[in-house]
């Protein structure tokens, strides 16, 4: 007797699967948990702090 012949098969085992699908993603690349706000971060840019006080030698 065949595997696939009993009552309990899966017929999930047989589906085709395309990995080239123009489709979105099922699961992001990265996690809203992942991020510096998911932790509990502010976005803040320190840049322009940073440009202002830059010594004058280096202009």
């Amino acid at each position: 007797m065949d595997i696939l012949d009993q009552p309990e098969h899966d017929a999930d085992g047989e589906r085709i699967v395309d990995f080239e699908s123009e489709e979105a993603p099922l699961l992001p690349d990265q996690t809203r948990d992942d991020t510096e706000r998911g932790w509990g971060e502010v976005d803040h840019s320190n840049d322009d702090r940073l440009y202002e006080d830059r010594p004058p030698h280096w202009a």
